[in-house]
């Protein structure tokens, strides 16, 4: 049996075009006006986190936020829905001093 169904996430730096290393990542499971933190941790030397999630995945709202260190970016927070949670959800982002992007990963 494979593992549990969970919330993952990769940091690139694309302007070095290499991982981002130590890059502190916080979740929130969304309820309403009240936001309880379900997960986190740092990207490790792949940039990675396999696992952000504490506990069990649920359906519903999530937020990720990202604590960057960069010359213009300091944060960056997305709120995605999980509306399968049998399956895995992979929430990456590019990062450059000036530019952010993400997508819905597999």
């Amino acid at each position: 049996m494979g593992e549990a169904p969970t919330i993952s996430t990769h940091v690139l730096d694309t302007e070095l075009g290499e991982p981002a290393r130590g890059v502190l990542v916080d979740l929130y499971r969304v309820l309403g006006a009240v936001e309880a933190r379900v997960g986190g941790g740092s990207t490790d030397d792949d940039g990675r986190i396999r696992r952000v999630l504490d506990g069990e995945l649920e359906p519903g709202t999530y937020r990720i936020t990202f604590i960057l260190d960069g010359p213009f970016f300091r944060q960056a927070s997305m709120t995605f829905v999980v509306d399968d949670a049998s399956r895995s959800y992979h929430v990456p982002l590019l990062m450059s001093p000036y530019s952010l992007a993400s997508y819905r990963g597999s």
